[in-house]
């Protein structure tokens, strides 16, 4: 049977650290090709002229988050991938941006503030294969002077797969040669 069990799980050391540090964004229709084995993203390819799109976070302000939905009667699993962000500050800028995404299907890569065996932050990949969308958001005022001005908004994706771990960088995420992406896009 293919789904024989293949290891157990030790308790492990203590040294995890939640929350994210930034998302990439890449348009889901510019994705070319990926490949993902045993849990890793090993190649992924965009066109030859397109960009991922860096949103960094202040720390405190974002998290990645995989349900498991299984259903005993219809044998079937699939996974709802769900990252949320906050971003301070309401500009016409980011008011037209956020129109955007709230119409496309996203491939949304999830830098961890966990750090790996290696010593670089973890990447994980959301919506390979059917794509995260814009599902909830909203701009807010605040009210006291203290609270928060700026946005909060979740991609979600339903996925055949659990999010996928992206293979390890030298210096900066997504310089592993494998990997095809004209620029990473900040501003």
């Amino acid at each position: 049977m293919a789904c024989n069990l293949t290891k157990g799980r030790n308790i492990t050391c203590r040294d995890g650290i939640g929350g994210i540090k930034a998302i990439y964004i890449a348009q889901h229709d510019e994705l070319t090709s990926f490949t993902a084995a045993s849990g890793e993203v090993t190649d992924f390819d965009l066109g030859g002229s397109d960009d991922l799109y860096k949103y960094l976070l202040k720390r405190g302000t974002g998290s990645v988050t995989e349900t498991i939905n299984a259903s005993s009667e219809n044998g079937t699993v699939f996974y709802t991938h769900s990252v949320n962000v906050k971003l301070h500050n309401l500009t016409k800028e980011d008011q037209n941006e956020i129109k955007l995404l709230a119409q496309q299907r996203m491939v949304v890569f999830v830098e961890l503030n966990q750090l790996n065996a290696s010593g670089k932050n973890t990447i994980l990949a959301c919506g390979l294969d059917n794509g995260c969308e814009l599902s909830a958001g909203t701009s807010v005022s605040g009210v006291a002077l203290g609270d928060m001005v700026g946005y909060d908004f979740t991609f979600e994706a339903m996925e055949p797969n659990p999010m996928q771990l992206v293979a390890d960088y030298t210096t900066t995420p997504f310089d592993n040669s494998a990997f095809t992406i004209n620029a990473i896009q900040t501003s």
